[in-house]
């Protein structure tokens, strides 16, 4: 690319029709949303091979802005990172099968005029649901191309008016270790904490998502709901958020406090700047024999690089 920061504007699909969710027996199951209402949201792993055949391959295939085609419904939900089941990739989605995800309430508050706590049925009814196909650029060098539903972090914040001392997002995700085993671990300060400068938090590219191929989002990657900023690496991308708070402080995130040599707060994707232990150059796209090389913001930079102008990114990083 001529220019680093150069990317094609996301386009979002249409709206997911409201009948498409509504119909599907798991959902209204697992998300308690009523007839009328709005759906998308997440599959339980075991019901994951059924709903494979009815969801990716009923029409065109899907692709990024780039052209790039999306992961398989497989790929996307039998390899993840989710350390609070397991740090065995493959591990996650059995060991997840039986997550609670209902009932489920996200809590946000803070530096906001409207402080409010929703159901997950009330983000879905009340919050355009819309498809964003997405690449994901783990940290540790491998890649995925993702088809995510969901709705606009910004349109939830601008219901819950932050005030003007408002400077940072703060999100935390649940803390069950009865159910996930890997928060009994003693290596990670849990509950999961991550957080965004409010910049990044109202870019329109950042996504809470509530789906993926157009089905409920399975366990395994972040039921009920999950942050998705996809120029920043995967760990940014908090799962199975219960609290959003605003404040005026940078937050503690987790990754960051474990090892703030290899994990900084920005974690936005920058194939110059290594990781202490390999190259961020390049990366591995899961289904791929060859290895491609990594953009600049992940290839998201047109629209966001703008936002750490003044930085410098192998400080900031």
């Amino acid at each position: 690319m001529s220019n680093r920061f150069k990317s094609v504007p996301v386009r979002s699909s249409e709206i997911t029709p409201k009948e498409v969710y509504l119909s599907r027996r798991d959902f209204i199951k697992a998300a308690g949303v009523v007839a009328g209402s709005v759906a998308l949201a997440a599959c339980a792993p075991q019901e994951a091979e059924e709903s494979t055949t009815a969801s990716q391959f009923d029409g065109p295939a899907k692709v990024d802005e780039l052209g790039n085609p999306a992961n398989s419904f497989e790929e996307i939900t039998t390899y993840n990172n989710y350390y609070e089941f397991s740090t065995n990739k493959e591990a996650v989605a059995p060991l997840s099968k039986n997550f609670t995800t209902t009932p489920w309430t996200l809590e946000v508050t803070g530096m906001v005029n409207k402080p409010k706590t929703y159901g997950v049925e009330d983000l879905l009814a009340k919050f355009t649901q819309e498809e964003r196909i997405y690449r994901l650029r783990c940290v540790e060098a491998w890649s995925m191309v993702i088809p995510w539903n969901g709705f606009t972090l910004a349109s939830l914040l601008k219901e819950v008016e932050p005030t003007s001392d408002a400077q940072y997002v703060r999100f935390e995700t649940v803390y069950r270790p009865e159910e996930m085993k890997g928060q009994g671990s003693p290596f990670y300060p849990w509950p999961y904490q991550e957080g965004l400068r409010i910049d990044e938090a109202m870019n329109d590219l950042t996504l809470l998502a509530t789906g993926l191929y157009g089905e409920m989002m399975p366990a395994q990657n972040g039921a009920p709901i999950r942050l998705v900023v996809p120029w920043k690496y995967g760990f940014k991308s908090i799962k199975s958020i219960v609290k959003i708070e605003l404040t005026d402080v940078r937050p503690n995130t987790l990754w960051n406090t474990v090892a703030t040599n290899e994990y900084g707060f920005y974690a936005n994707v920058n194939p110059t700047v290594d990781h202490p232990r390999w190259s961020q150059a390049s990366e591995r796209r899961i289904g791929e024999l060859t290895r491609r090389e990594t953009l600049m913001f992940n290839g998201y930079g047109e629209q966001v690089a703008g936002l750490y102008a003044d930085m410098d990114l192998s400080l900031h990083y």
